[in-house]
């Protein structure tokens, strides 16, 4: 399975400066807030300073209740500063957020299926389920606290270099310890929460690919692989787990041991100074509540910098999509008409075994053609080179002389639509998920579509009609019902040529060729290409392909191929319990 890419650290920064500057006036409203409300916190300090400066020179409660008073208006500024910096830096997280989330969605759309297809859901889900949480908490908690604290770290570390240049260099010197094991932790993060991240991707990829195949686990009988392969999973994300959780026991301890060294560096460097009547007492008092401060917003600092490693390397993960291949985005010609010609196409899974070996063959426009064959023949693999899910090793898929791969999505989706038996309701209304396909279909044209694939019924049924929400806290649609809302929106999309493979095999037998026929009804005159698993459909199709192993081996109508005796007649006659049959005209068969 090939992963998608991961943002190299110099794409991260220039994605980060890209979204500052994306809203550079709350950013500096922010910043200029936070040096404000530092600014204002200064004052505590020196004021207590100087009010013991003045009690020992045998001043009047005048003098201090003046000093008191300036220190009780600091805090005061201090305060509302503070509070406002944090509501404008929230708000700048939260808009931040949205654009990370609206490129996260733009990228994901624009990556072809078969990209998501090899990388597995499990890691896209991931990407833009825990990673982009991971990134809203980074951008709305820890940015804005960072960006407060670092701010009140540098005002006050100042502010001792100010008292006296001689005790802001203990300080510094005391924080030595930080800086060491603040580089060795860096040193090591990044790699260690990007394993932790494709770890859970890969423990989510299995969960969902056991659940989702549970009926083919059972059925192959592959129940103890896969739980094998579930408690590696997780073994493997509990040790990565296990290693950033060492990280971090090794980095705070020697923080919260390192402290308490500038404190007890000035006290003891300053104490002999005002001993030898260098420095008053005021002073040495306020350098050591300074660097006394300076513990809360470094001790912030680092906690918010163990989370921008987490909050980094995720969005190194969100940011990837962006080198991933993209499908392509106009300038290719427009299709001359809506001709399919397959020619002299080979195909193989990665470096895997070939399992198409130079097919040909030509659809007409409004032609109706049914592709059977055993199971492995390569159907599925031809109806995916038809709809440009995936590009032929060799040979060419065109829809009017132009290359299918070579098409962007709108080209694409106005040609070609692949319809399988995955469907997926999406949260919303029964409108909502109709309009997908045809955001401007009024009423009468989502109930004609409804109608067309046989959903009438059960949709006028439901408490609201259209608008009852379906999913999770409304209406749950089974399967089949599921089938028939998709088929609905290819109904509104009206695409050229439509790919059907197994794209009623959850509706029953009676129920999937009304639908199919009616689809050709609605569909008449385009293009139908159906994967035929029911034969019934290539009964009634206007040609059949048969296909084995990996070649097309016979071409023709439905009575041509039965009267040929070869590989259609004989699945034609195993369907029918080897009996002869009659077709709806009464011949016999």
């Amino acid at each position: 399975m090939n992963q998608l890419p991961v943002a190299e650290p110099a794409d991260v920064r220039r994605a980060t400066t890209r979204l500052v500057k994306a809203d550079t006036r709350a950013f500096t409203a922010a910043l200029a807030l936070n040096s404000l409300a530092a600014l204002a916190g200064l004052a505590g300090p020196w004021v207590l300073g100087r009010i013991i400066d003045e009690v020992r020179k045998g001043h009047g409660v005048a003098a201090v209740d003046r000093l008191a008073l300036t220190l009780v208006l600091c805090s005061l500024a201090q305060l509302v500063l503070s509070r406002w910096a944090r509501y404008v830096g929230h708000r700048f997280g939260e808009r931040t957020l949205a654009r990370v989330r609206e490129e996260f969605v733009d990228r994901t759309l624009a990556l072809p299926a078969s990209v998501v297809e090899r990388a597995g859901t499990g890691d896209l889900t991931a990407r833009g389920t825990a990673d982009v949480a991971t990134v809203g908490t980074t951008l709305r908690d820890a940015g804005p606290e960072l960006l407060i604290n670092s701010v009140q770290f540098v005002f006050l570390l100042a502010a001792v270099f100010v008292l006296d240049p001689l005790l802001g260099t203990v300080g510094v010197f005391g924080l030595l310890p930080i800086w060491f094991v603040l580089r060795w932790y860096l040193r090591r993060a990044r790699d260690g929460y990007l394993a932790e991240g494709a770890a859970t991707s890969d423990v989510a990829e299995i969960l969902g690919a056991t659940a989702s195949g549970a009926r083919t686990v059972e059925a192959h009988r592959l129940e103890e692989r896969r739980v094998q392969a579930s408690r590696d999973a997780l073994d493997t994300a509990r040790r990565t787990r296990l290693f950033t959780l060492y990280l971090r026991s090794v980095f705070f301890p020697v923080v919260e041991v390192a402290y308490i060294l500038p404190v007890a560096g000035v006290l003891l460097v300053g104490g002999m100074l005002h001993a030898r009547g260098v420095m008053s007492l005021g002073s040495v008092v306020a350098a050591a509540l300074y660097l006394q401060q300076l513990a809360t917003p470094l001790d912030q600092i680092l906690v918010r910098v163990e989370q921008l490693q987490s909050g980094g390397a995720s969005f190194a993960r969100v940011e990837g999509l962006a080198q991933a291949p993209r499908s392509t985005e106009g300038g290719s010609p427009a299709p001359v008409d809506d001709r399919i010609d397959v020619t002299g196409v080979h195909y193989s899974y990665g470096r895997g075994v070939e399992v198409l070996h130079g097919v040909d063959l030509t659809v007409r426009p409004g032609e109706r053609l049914a592709v059977v064959g055993p199971s492995g023949a390569g159907k599925t693999t031809l109806s995916r080179l038809l709809a440009g899910v995936d590009a032929p090793t060799s040979g060419t898929v065109t829809v009017g002389g132009v290359p299918v791969v070579g098409l962007g999505p709108e080209q694409l989706r106005r040609q070609v639509v692949l319809v399988t038996q995955e469907h997926h309701v999406f949260l919303g209304t029964v409108r909502d998920n109709l309009l997908i396909a045809e955001p401007g279909a009024g009423d009468e044209e989502l109930w004609a579509a409804l109608t067309a694939v046989g959903a009438e019924g059960w949709v006028r049924e439901l408490p609201e009609g259209l608008d009852t929400a379906l999913g999770e806290g409304g209406c749950r649609a089974d399967g089949s019902q599921a089938q028939q809302l998709a088929l609905a929106r290819v109904v509104l999309a009206d695409p050229h040529t439509l790919i059907l493979d197994e794209a009623t095999a959850l509706l029953d037998p009676t129920t999937a060729r009304h639908t199919e026929r009616a689809l050709a009804a609605v569909l008449e005159g385009r293009t139908v290409i159906a994967i035929a698993h029911r034969l019934h459909t290539a009964h009634d199709a206007d040609r059949v392909a048969v296909m084995e192993g990996g070649l097309l081996t016979e071409l023709g109508t439905h009575d041509e191929l039965v009267t040929a005796r070869g590989a259609y007649a004989a699945l034609w006659g195993s369907w029918h319990g080897g009996r002869p049959v009659s077709d709806e005209g009464g011949k016999s068969v």
